[in-house]
């Protein structure tokens, strides 16, 4: 059995994390898995999650935290746990209990079938229809239309990775649920396996429905960012050149008309040409200023206040 590094995300989940640690322990046991680490990220909870967590990894050397001066969201947290990651797979799962470790063998064949990503896929959600199933029905189609990427649950928690892939991932903000399409557009070959999906147990989800909208808001960023993340000049310069042209057009044609009728008013036409103009020049303004941004920023840095066991 292959060795594997479990990465699981927590905001406030003090009531499932234990029971979440004896269910994996147990499918590691029983499935033979004798190198494998669990990598807990506290993504800023403010009840005891991360006192529990403390007492697993003091009684267990295989369980490691990593612990978040604030709330940075999912896709901080993965990508934080991803860095600390050492086996070859690496699968990552909610820490709510709906997401069931019992699927992890299951994944490891299947990735093993030569993929480089396997994403479950909850055909059987237990989720509120309204507010959760039909928003992720269209948000999954939406995504795989624009990607080309054909997964029928992108946001599903439960997947595994080669090592090579999550080493190879640049994300941020809140494009977690865009790394099948990230990885694809790498050039990996991406799989997907049914999974069972659990009722949540303990609390209420983190989630509401603002997240498909900002879901959409980040599909149009990655698109965007696959084009021209390199290059922004090629876009903004292109429709700066469009709109330049068409001012100096408007602008020229008042020059011959001012040079035969010897009189020119200042008529809306003439101010739109003026207005293309401007236009023109700030477009072209913004893509200068993405080049020299692309060749010189910085992805954001995470604050890490704990970590335990690495």
């Amino acid at each position: 059995m292959k060795s594997v590094s479990i990465v699981i995300p927590f905001l406030n989940e003090s009531e499932s994390l234990r029971e979440l640690y004896q269910r994996i322990t147990v499918v590691v046991r029983d499935n033979s898995i004798n190198e494998y680490e669990i990598i807990f990220v506290n993504d800023g909870s403010t009840d005891n999650s991360l006192d529990i967590v403390r007492a697993l990894a003091k009684d267990d050397a295989q369980v490691k935290c990593i612990g978040f001066r604030k709330n940075y969201g999912k896709a901080a947290a993965l990508s934080e746990g991803f860095k600390a990651a050492r086996y070859g797979y690496v699968v990552t799962m909610d820490a709510d209990l709906q997401d069931d470790p019992a699927e992890i063998p299951g994944l490891i064949a299947e990735i093993d079938t030569g993929f480089d990503l396997v994403s479950g896929w909850k055909r059987t959600r237990h989720d509120p229809v309204l507010t959760k199933n039909l928003p992720s029905k269209l948000f999954n189609w939406a995504t795989s239309v624009t990607s080309g990427v054909r997964l029928h649950d992108f946001n599903c928690g439960l997947k595994i990775y080669r090592k090579e892939v999550v080493k190879s991932l640049e994300f941020y903000g809140e494009m977690h649920r865009y790394l099948p399409v990230l990885a694809h557009w790498n050039g990996f070959r991406i799989g997907e396996k049914e999974v069972q999906h659990h009722p949540r147990k303990y609390g209420v989800t983190k989630y509401g429905l603002n997240r498909f909208v900002n879901g959409f808001l980040d599909l149009l960023t990655i698109t965007f960012l696959r084009r021209y993340t390199k290059n922004p000049m090629h876009l903004f310069g292109l429709f700066g050149i469009l709109f330049s042209l068409v001012g100096f057009s408007i602008i020229g044609y008042f020059g011959v008309q001012w040079i035969v009728e010897r009189e020119l008013h200042i008529r809306p036409l003439l101010l739109l040409g003026v207005g293309a103009i401007l236009m023109g020049i700030q477009l072209f303004s913004i893509g200068l200023v993405g080049e020299m941004i692309t060749h010189t920023g910085k992805r954001e840095e995470y604050q890490v206040a704990e970590k335990i066991n690495l």
